[in-house]
């Protein structure tokens, strides 16, 4: 391949994501590991012929993650959250509707999420040198402490002659002193010190291994034996919980892919590209989610209302619910880190399984969630909430029509309900009575009907107004229901 592909940007909640595209083929995005610069990259020539043969069986699309690279990095690095969004800012900038997912190292998990969130977008994954998490097991305080610690050393070297990223993670260029001088200089353009040292600190407690049995595409992991950044173990284990998993373990010892024996996954991954590939669900297009949550709780998508089974967990069905009463504002991780695991004292493990749930009500609502690394938001532009439309409406009868009931039935227990199901209480018995009062303005037979039924309905609202009965006592009196008026007076002496 001549010349480099030119940077283009796409535009993700402000920030601007530098992507490149280039080749001929099936669709294929890469997805950066903890930090790149993929202008840089071509410089070096292991870089540059591993791109030039990407691009001869495929149309390779790779990105620098927001606050590293070649993107803005004049903003704090992203969550995981964050890079679900972005991976599909750029593929929508670069006019893929779907692709196969190629991942590296970290990049794995935000892979992972995406899959599992974004289902119709997804070919197949390829996992190379890559996993579900860093870790196999929990790290205790200790542990973890000292994984903050370690890392912490790494980005202050990272970049400097002291940089310890060869050994680590390429080996077989030990002592080779022109890699190592490019290699520091890399480093420097790919990410500042403290971002990343964010990132790495990130990782920690990233994991993904939730969703994985939850992903229908097909995976090819290709793994070096030798990695000592990260152990094959890990992508032995991300083979054995995916549904449709291709495991090929591989000698050598470098994490890098572009080092060592590049042929002996290049050419697995080319056979798997261009061969036969399993058919994946159609791209059902926009959406149209709708939340209910007044009277009852359902999700409807394209006209048809989401089974219970389709949700992955009652996490994820209480995670949606608390992001509609938000209205569009965001709520903080802490805040939904209390309500999902009330019980859950040790807030590093928290990050993953919120990764997890917002993932799921991703697929469910075909997106419509905004995440960063401090809050969680519905997008309101993506879904509709009856509760929006109410509280929105500037017209009495669409409140009343569309108040079937109180918010959420199911959770009138819930501390954090209850504010929201006063105010809808109060709006609707507001709306009542205006109605009301319209109707006994322009008295006349047809209307009686109306005013006593929506006299009725302000008593069930306002159990408690003497005057909600008062106005049904007349109602139902003018309608020359002497009966009905009798049992409403004697109601009203209960209630008195």
């Amino acid at each position: 391949m001549g010349d480099i592909p030119p940077i283009r940007f796409a535009t993700s909640r402000g920030a601007r994501i530098a992507y490149q595209k280039w080749g001929s083929g099936p669709a294929v995005v890469g997805i950066p590991p903890a930090a790149q610069n993929i202008e840089a990259a071509w410089e070096w020539p292991g870089l540059r012929s591993m791109f030039d043969r990407l691009g001869s069986f495929c149309t390779y699309t790779h990105f620098d993650k927001r606050g590293t690279g070649s993107s803005d990095r004049n903003i704090r690095v992203p969550h995981v959250d964050d890079r679900v969004d972005d991976l599909k800012a750029v593929m929508d900038a670069a006019e893929i509707e779907r692709a196969h997912l190629f991942a590296q190292s970290e990049g794995g998990v935000t892979t992972l999420l995406f899959a599992a969130a974004y289902p119709h977008r997804v070919n197949s994954l390829i996992m190379v040198g890559s996993c579900a998490r860093l870790f196999q097991t929990d790290l205790t305080a200790e542990q973890r402490a000292e994984q903050v610690a370690l890392r912490g050393h790494f980005a202050e070297l990272a970049g400097t002659p002291e940089s310890l990223s060869i050994p680590i993670f390429a080996p077989s260029q030990i002592g080779n002193t022109e890699f190592a001088t490019w290699f520091e200089r890399y480093e420097r353009l790919s990410a500042g010190r403290d971002s990343l040292r964010d990132l790495l600190i990130q990782m920690i407690d990233m994991d993904a291994t939730d969703v994985v049995a939850d992903i229908e595409a097909p995976m090819l992991v290709v793994h070096r034996r030798g990695d000592q950044a990260l152990p094959i173990e890990l992508g032995r284990e991300l083979a054995e919980l995916a549904q449709d998993a291709t495991l090929i373990e591989l000698d050598g010892d470098d994490h890098f892919a572009f080092l060592g024996d590049v042929e002996s996954w290049m050419e697995p991954m080319e056979r798997w590209v261009t061969g036969t590939v399993q058919e994946r669900p159609s791209d059902p297009g926009p959406a149209g989610a709708h939340v209910t949550t007044l009277g009852r709780f359902v999700v409807t998508v394209d006209g048809g209302d989401v089974q219970a089974s389709d949700w992955g967990s009652r996490r994820a069905r209480t995670l949606l619910k608390r992001l509609v009463l938000a209205r569009g504002w965001p709520v903080t991780r802490d805040e939904l880190f209390d309500l999902l695991w009330p019980d859950e004292s040790d807030r590093h493990k928290l990050g993953a399984r919120l990764s997890v749930q917002l993932s799921h009500v991703r697929r469910v609502l075909g997106g419509g969630v905004i995440a960063d690394r401090d809050t969680v938001a519905l997008d309101l532009s993506a879904v509709s909430t009856d509760l929006e439309a109410v509280l929105s409406a500037d017209d009495d009868a669409e409140r009343i029509e569309v108040i079937t009931g109180e918010f959420l039935p199911d959770d009138r227990y819930e501390d954090w309900t209850i504010p929201m199901r006063e105010q809808v209480r109060s709006t609707l018995a507001g709306a009542l009575r205006r109605r009301l009062d319209a109707l006994a303005e322009a008295p006349g037979p047809a209307k009686l009907d109306d005013h006593v039924a929506l006299a009725r309905r302000l008593v069930e609202v306002d159990e408690y107004d003497p005057g909600a009965h008062g106005r049904l006592i007349d109602a139902l009196e003018a309608a020359g229901d002497l009966g009905g008026a009798e049992r409403a007076r004697r109601r009203l002496a209960d209630v008195e």
